[in-house]
Protein backbone atom coordinates (compact mmCIF):
# COMPACT_ATOMS: atom_id res chain seq x y z
CA UNK A 1 0.00 0.00 0.00
CA UNK A 2 1.37 3.21 -0.96
CA UNK A 3 0.85 5.69 2.20
CA UNK A 4 2.00 9.45 2.21
CA UNK A 5 3.51 10.16 5.58
CA UNK A 6 3.43 13.65 7.08
CA UNK A 7 3.99 12.75 11.21
CA UNK A 8 5.36 9.67 12.66
CA UNK A 9 3.95 6.56 11.19
CA UNK A 10 2.42 4.17 12.92
CA UNK A 11 2.96 0.12 13.48
CA UNK A 12 0.35 -0.63 11.15
CA UNK A 13 1.33 2.01 8.10
CA UNK A 14 4.72 0.44 8.30
CA UNK A 15 3.23 -2.96 8.28
CA UNK A 16 1.22 -1.98 4.78
CA UNK A 17 4.05 -0.11 3.22
CA UNK A 18 5.97 -2.96 4.20
CA UNK A 19 3.87 -5.23 2.25
CA UNK A 20 5.40 -4.96 -1.01
CA UNK A 21 8.90 -6.44 0.01
CA UNK A 22 7.59 -8.86 2.44
CA UNK A 23 8.15 -6.56 5.56
CA UNK A 24 11.66 -6.34 4.74
CA UNK A 25 11.77 -3.11 3.64
CA UNK A 26 10.27 0.19 2.30
CA UNK A 27 10.82 1.80 -0.91
CA UNK A 28 10.25 5.44 -0.59
CA UNK A 29 10.36 8.94 -2.16
CA UNK A 30 11.68 11.52 0.24
CA UNK A 31 10.79 15.42 -0.02
CA UNK A 32 13.44 17.06 2.09
CA UNK A 33 11.98 20.22 1.96
CA UNK A 34 8.39 19.48 3.23
CA UNK A 35 10.43 16.64 5.54
CA UNK A 36 7.55 13.70 4.43
CA UNK A 37 7.87 10.49 3.08
CA UNK A 38 5.58 8.71 0.65
CA UNK A 39 6.23 5.05 0.72
CA UNK A 40 5.13 1.14 -0.33
CA UNK A 41 5.15 1.22 -3.48
CA UNK A 42 7.03 -1.48 -5.95
CA UNK A 43 8.80 1.63 -7.92
CA UNK A 44 10.29 4.55 -6.55
CA UNK A 45 8.67 6.77 -9.37
CA UNK A 46 5.53 5.96 -7.96
CA UNK A 47 6.22 6.95 -4.92
CA UNK A 48 7.61 10.58 -6.28
CA UNK A 49 4.66 10.79 -8.27
CA UNK A 50 2.61 10.73 -5.29
CA UNK A 51 4.96 13.42 -3.88
CA UNK A 52 4.78 15.33 -7.13
CA UNK A 53 0.84 15.17 -7.24
CA UNK A 54 0.92 16.38 -3.60
CA UNK A 55 2.81 20.18 -4.16
CA UNK A 56 6.25 18.65 -4.12
CA UNK A 57 9.11 20.30 -6.48
CA UNK A 58 11.18 17.91 -7.90
CA UNK A 59 14.35 19.02 -6.84
CA UNK A 60 13.60 18.33 -3.54
CA UNK A 61 12.46 14.91 -4.13
CA UNK A 62 14.87 11.91 -3.60
CA UNK A 63 14.64 8.35 -3.86
CA UNK A 64 15.75 6.23 -0.17
CA UNK A 65 14.72 2.84 1.14
CA UNK A 66 14.39 2.05 4.91
CA UNK A 67 15.48 -2.01 5.98
CA UNK A 68 12.71 -1.91 8.91
CA UNK A 69 15.06 -5.27 10.70
CA UNK A 70 18.25 -3.24 10.24
CA UNK A 71 16.53 -0.11 10.72
CA UNK A 72 18.89 1.52 8.25
CA UNK A 73 17.72 3.89 5.35
CA UNK A 74 19.05 3.11 1.81
CA UNK A 75 20.38 5.53 -0.54
CA UNK A 76 20.13 4.27 -4.04
CA UNK A 77 17.37 4.77 -6.27
CA UNK A 78 17.07 5.36 -10.24
CA UNK A 79 15.48 8.64 -9.38
CA UNK A 80 18.46 9.64 -7.59
CA UNK A 81 20.29 9.95 -11.52
CA UNK A 82 20.55 13.59 -11.65
CA UNK A 83 23.23 15.57 -13.72
CA UNK A 84 21.83 18.62 -13.31
CA UNK A 85 21.97 18.59 -9.46
CA UNK A 86 25.89 17.26 -9.73
CA UNK A 87 24.33 13.56 -8.41
CA UNK A 88 25.13 11.12 -11.77
CA UNK A 89 24.59 8.10 -10.54
CA UNK A 90 21.93 6.26 -8.49
CA UNK A 91 23.34 6.81 -4.98
CA UNK A 92 22.95 10.20 -3.33
CA UNK A 93 26.38 11.75 -3.51
CA UNK A 94 25.73 15.01 -1.08
CA UNK A 95 26.53 14.48 2.39
CA UNK A 96 24.01 17.30 2.97
CA UNK A 97 21.06 15.31 1.39
CA UNK A 98 21.82 11.99 2.52
CA UNK A 99 21.80 13.64 6.48
CA UNK A 100 18.60 15.13 5.82
CA UNK A 101 17.02 12.03 4.43
CA UNK A 102 18.26 10.23 6.97
CA UNK A 103 16.85 12.60 10.01
CA UNK A 104 13.40 12.60 7.82
CA UNK A 105 13.08 8.70 7.42
CA UNK A 106 14.12 7.89 11.29
CA UNK A 107 11.87 10.53 12.59
CA UNK A 108 8.89 9.46 10.29
CA UNK A 109 9.51 5.41 10.33
CA UNK A 110 12.12 4.98 13.29
CA UNK A 111 8.81 3.95 16.07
Amino acid sequence: MILIIRERATPEQISQMAETYFGLMIKLAVDIEREIVVGGAELYADCEQMLLEDGSQQVYVWGADWYLELKQVGFESLINIRPRQENRGMSIEDPVIRERIEIIVRHLLDG
